[in-house]
């Protein structure tokens, strides 16, 4: 029996107020991401792995974007990124991390690094 790992049910509330509530920086990406804009990709937003909710995941790439706001930089906030990343990376997703203020700032070379996450583009 395989162990669910996506969108558990008890998350979907926690999901649903990142959603609603989310960073200027993430429904600015997401105006990018959404309706396979990217290079036809499919993007998720606040989806779920274990017990983790990311903020954009691309099922067909096995690809996590995060955006890392002020707390983020706290000693507490890069352990926690830290091990986040490292349990997703070993379940055999790719993780790629962007500062907020980057995405307002170097929009095109944020897309350009997602893009060149694509299996295809390797």
């Amino acid at each position: 029996m395989e162990r669910r790992i996506h969108n558990r049910k008890y998350l979907e509330p926690w999901r649903k107020e990142l959603r609603n509530e989310g960073t200027s920086a993430e429904a600015f990406l997401w105006k990018f991401l959404q309706h396979r804009k990217l290079e036809g990709r499919k993007f998720r937003r606040q989806h779920s792995i274990l017990n983790y909710i990311v903020d954009f995941y691309c099922p067909e790439e096995g690809l996590i974007v995060e955006l890392d706001g002020m707390g983020h930089f706290t000693e507490d906030g890069m352990e926690r990124d830290r091990k986040r990343t490292e349990v997703l990376m070993r379940l055999g997703f790719r993780v790629v991390r962007f500062e907020n203020k980057k995405v307002f700032g170097e929009l095109e070379k944020v897309l350009g690094e997602i893009r060149g996450c694509f299996k295809s583009a390797e």
